[in-house]
């Protein structure tokens, strides 16, 4: 993916100011930054959740940037956000169903659903290590059973780009580890990876080529350590 001189701005705010970002084939990408440096704003840019004032963005090599937010879902690029959102009445196999199937007209058909069997569900569940009933409903897991759910739901919708808003906010060191355990996992499988990330050691342990924010802007990117180097990271993150 190619992100070419993207802005936008919200009233008076300037929370993104010509960003430009390479994400490649195959690579964990981190997008880091303090808040409110336009990390969130790229990611909801991207994928169409608001509307840029200007810039390009381009999907293997197609120029998407006009694009519907639905249309590109359909186009490859499935995500999570900082707040999990699932449908609290629905159970972890609905859930599934809706993200494999991919088809809206079976959404719209309230959860009619053919040719998805438990099996093919509980292989993506095992891929996150989601080891809950299929049956059990969302509000009876726990916060981190929700994060690895959401996850699950990302994984398994049809898709060449995976962007995850903050995977490891909010859980425990045991399930972060699991956590980036499955993200190396699916690197090492082919997986195009693009992740906001607030924890620097998850970050800088895992990545392989991060991009720094800051106001709105890219101001450094490089392999992990040049940029836990760089003076103007340190300056952003330490406020110097």
């Amino acid at each position: 993916m190619l992100i070419k001189n993207v802005f936008k701005r919200f009233g008076g705010v300037k929370a993104l100011q010509g960003c430009s970002l390479e994400i490649e084939k195959g690579k964990i990408t981190a997008l880091i930054g303090p808040n409110g440096s336009g990390k969130s704003t790229l990611f909801n840019a991207i994928s169409a959740l608001i509307t840029k004032d200007r810039g390009k963005i381009e999907l293997e090599g197609e120029d998407i940037s006009r694009m519907v937010g639905y249309k590109i879902a359909k186009k490859g690029i499935s995500r999570t956000f900082q707040e999990v959102r699932l449908f609290k009445h629905l159970t972890i196999r609905d859930h599934l169903q809706i993200a494999i199937s991919d088809d809206e007209s079976l959404i719209k058909s309230f959860l009619v659903f053919d040719g998805i069997s438990d099996k093919r569900i509980q292989e993506v569940l095992d891929r996150v290590h989601l080891d809950k009933p299929l049956g059990t409903f969302v509000t009876d897991l726990s916060y981190g059973q929700r994060k690895l759910l959401d996850l699950a739901i990302a994984i398994a919708k049809p898709h060449t780009l995976l962007m995850l808003d903050e995977p490891v906010a909010g859980v425990n060191p045991r399930l972060r580890k699991v956590i980036k355990e499955v993200l190396v996992r699916l690197s090492k499988e082919g997986e195009t990876l693009l992740i906001i990330e607030h924890d620097m050691n998850f970050v800088m342990d895992l990545a392989d080529v991060v991009y720094v924010l800051d106001e709105g802007r890219v101001i450094a990117h490089g392999k992990p350590k040049t940029i836990q180097k760089n003076k103007k990271v340190l300056d952003a993150y330490l406020g110097e």
